[in-house]
């Protein structure tokens, strides 16, 4: 599967997830649109993903969409989600990323040679939720892996559970991959072995596997198993009070304003 098929496939996912009429421009740039119930970040932040040449950016109200689209204007989809750049041009608060997205074609898995036993687990296994009180609070967050819809697929040393991978069904059939590793078995290829028996099994049931990272060893992990990095996710806090001018039309009339 090509990489613009694949992007088509993460456009859709996106797009449902804005809760609102809003599309990848086919043709570059970015898309903003006011969605106070966006699921592509926290309520009440900007929410923007860009997949390609191409992005698309959630506002919870119209002043912050005002804001958004005078600093986004005439500048490329990669700036939308370039932390760096937003906090030059906008009032930034608070910055949530950016995270990779990278998506996995049918014919693309790459198992890892030498990969040792996997073992497939219900999710609330005890051995899992033993494995995130070993890693500590901060790793089992970053991962996700409390929240996986699918069984976990573990490796285990002496019987304890040292790796986990599994995925989360979001919307338009796509797999949210998450995978977490104890702290002392880090670096042995734990996370690719569990990763290709999840994402065999995704394939499996038709899904899309999506790997969101932040962390550069996650990210490396999901290169090893095939996986194609075709986007980015930001999110950022706006402060109110930097708004103001964005509140205030020609002429200095109020412009219109949404409560949120």
């Amino acid at each position: 599967m090509s990489d613009d098929l694949l992007a088509l496939r993460a456009h859709g996912l996106w797009q449902e997830l804005a809760s609102a009429s809003v599309a990848f421009p086919p043709a570059g740039g970015t898309s903003v649109v006011v969605s106070p119930n966006s699921g592509m970040c926290p309520p009440g932040w900007v929410g923007a993903v860009s997949i390609g040449g191409s992005a698309i950016v959630t506002a919870p109200g119209e002043p912050e969409a005002a804001a958004v689209r005078t600093a986004l204007a005439g500048r490329s989809a990669r700036e939308a989600t370039d932390p760096g750049f937003l906090r030059s041009v906008l009032p930034v608060e608070r910055v949530l990323g950016p995270a990779a997205l990278a998506y996995l074609a049918p014919d693309a898995l790459r198992p890892p040679p030498g990969a040792p036993v996997v073992e497939r687990l219900p999710a609330d296994h005890p051995g899992r939720r033993e494995l995130e009180g070993e890693a500590g609070e901060e790793d089992a967050a970053e991962s996700g892996i409390a929240a996986i819809t699918s069984p976990a697929f573990v490796a285990r040393e002496h019987g304890r559970v040292v790796a986990a991978c599994g995925y989360r069904s979001w919307p338009a059939r796509t797999a949210q991959f998450c995978v977490l590793t104890a702290p002392d078995r880090r670096g042995r290829g734990l996370a690719a072995a569990t990763g290709a028996a999840a994402a065999a099994h995704a394939l499996a049931a038709g899904l899309l596997p999506q790997w969101r990272a932040r962390v550069p060893a996650s990210r490396r992990v999901a290169q090893v198993l095939g996986f194609r990095e075709l986007g980015v996710q930001l999110s950022v806090r706006l402060t109110e009070a930097g708004l103001s001018g964005a509140r205030t039309g020609p002429g200095g009339e109020a412009a219109p304003s949404r409560t949120w």
